[in-house]
């Protein structure tokens, strides 16, 4: 492996030394990377002279830090260019044929790219971060502390890998750089919504929750590059002149893979649903390892933060909700069933940014806050078991099965992008994907989860009311 890699490290310094020989690229990088620390050095003296006049010293100490990973992304923005000139920008050129003619295996060429397009983009970042914090240091600002350091620095670098890795599939998937460019704004504004959320938890103090950043980050870096390998192929690249928006093919795709060749809707329950259930069996089996664990911290959450609920009389509460309740009322169906089909969406799209990681924070959330609510339930006085019998059981049955079908098949989502497939383009996989993840909504989960919402409605409120009455 290790002789394997050599071409791997020929590649990426050949990159990097062109790169650093051009001053047009230079230039930016070096002059505005340093620029923006003294803008934000001044910035944070400013900041720090005006709270100090009214006595709220610890927002301009969080501010420090948060302003030295601002500094850290700002030459990220810029030097991505060069991630999305890497394959389509040489192709645009006519200097990439020379290097596709080589003996050098596709994945040592992307890789080699890769590496090349990371260095730029993290030497300017920590370029960048130098130089503030010198300017800190030199005008007697008090530095952040190390461990806070430490993790900022971590935190930028892997922020550094996921966006150069994003923009190396877009430029190995685009066909001219204004593509690839314009569809650089799936990476950046991502990232930048990210970092406001860092930015919270770092005025908040809660620093552990930005190492589980980190690693959530580390993780989707790994699947970028490894969806970059799955798909990269030379011969491709030079093929592909022009993308056109085809929908009638994508269409004869989506619907190909979703009715899975049966004729009638029977041929298709008995055969294709429950072929596309063990598909993605493992799939199912994680999202139900994971759902068992979201439910357990949850429960062990309610000593941590405590809810008194000693003087409700949930009886007389049950009583009066079931009162004004009609006895099958359609509007309240519809509205639990709306909800639940909405979470399932939300977690879609949260899933094809994350290549299915993110499609996890429905059910876990979810599942988590039942398990507190039955956590503090029991803290209250009710029995456990009329806790969850009357409360939570009766609709969970047809829910909950629901929730890890579907999440399972958003995870499948990212685990069939990141699988090599010769036989088809990206487009293509992503879309028969899109096809498995519908047929599992339409045929189970929507079905189930009308179910589960006619029980919520209608069966639930009266079983919690004969066991707690």
């Amino acid at each position: 492996m290790p002789e394997a890699l050599r071409p791997v490290w020929i590649i990426a310094k050949r990159e990097v030394r062109d790169l650093f020989r051009d001053w047009r690229i230079i230039f930016p990088i070096v002059g505005l990377t340093v620029l923006f620390p003294f803008l934000m050095n001044f910035t944070a003296q400013q900041i720090l002279d005006f709270v100090r006049g009214y006595g709220a010293n610890i927002v301009g100490e969080r501010m420090v830090p948060f302003l030295m990973m601002i500094v850290g992304f700002f030459p990220l923005s810029g030097s991505l260019v060069i991630a999305l000139d890497t394959f389509v920008g040489e192709k645009e050129r006519g200097s990439i044929e020379p290097l596709l003619n080589t003996p050098l295996q596709d994945w040592q060429l992307y890789l080699g790219k890769l590496l090349a397009a990371i260095v730029p983009c993290l030497a300017g970042s920590y370029l960048g971060m130098g130089v503030y914090l010198s300017g800190l240091a030199l005008q007697s600002v008090p530095l952040p502390e190390i461990q806070l350091t430490v993790l900022i620095i971590v935190l930028t670098s892997v922020q550094a890998v996921v966006m150069v890795s994003g923009a190396v599939v877009v430029s190995s998937q685009a066909t001219s750089v204004r593509a690839s460019n314009l569809l650089s704004s799936f990476i950046i504004i991502p990232i930048a919504l990210l970092i406001q959320g860092e930015s919270i938890m770092m005025f908040w103090g809660t620093y552990a929750t930005l190492w589980w950043a980190v690693f959530g980050l580390l993780v989707l870096s790994v699947l970028l590059v490894r969806v970059g390998l799955a798909h990269f192929r030379r011969e491709e690249l030079l093929g592909r002149e022009i993308d056109v928006l085809n929908f009638c093919w994508g269409w004869r795709v989506f619907r190909s893979q979703f009715s899975g060749g049966a004729s009638n809707v029977p041929a298709w329950y008995l055969k294709v649903v429950p072929a596309a259930v063990r598909k993605m069996g493992k799939a199912v089996l994680l999202t139900t390892g994971f759902a068992l664990i979201s439910v357990w911290i949850g429960a062990a959450q309610f000593q941590r933060f405590p809810l008194d609920l000693s003087g409700i009389d949930f009886g007389a509460r049950l009583d009066q909700i079931t009162t004004l309740l009609p006895a099958f009322s359609a509007n309240s169906l519809l509205a639990i069933w709306a909800q639940n089909i909405r979470v399932q969406f939300i977690g879609l799209v949260l899933g094809v940014f994350s290549f299915g990681i993110l499609g996890f924070m429905p059910i876990l959330a979810g599942l988590g806050i039942s398990g507190y609510l039955v956590g503090v339930l029991y803290q209250n006085g009710v029995p456990l078991l009329p806790a969850i019998v009357g409360f939570f059981l009766p609709h969970s049955l047809f829910e909950i099965p629901a929730l890890i079908l579907a999440t399972a098949a958003i995870f499948q989502f990212g685990v069939l992008l990141a699988t090599n497939n010769p036989e088809k383009t990206i487009g293509e996989v992503s879309i028969s994907a899109l096809a498995d993840w519908a047929k599992i909504m339409v045929g189970l989960v929507i079905p189930l989860l009308l179910v589960g919402a006619a029980v919520e409605a209608w069966v639930t409120p009266r079983i919690a009311l004969l066991l707690l009455h």
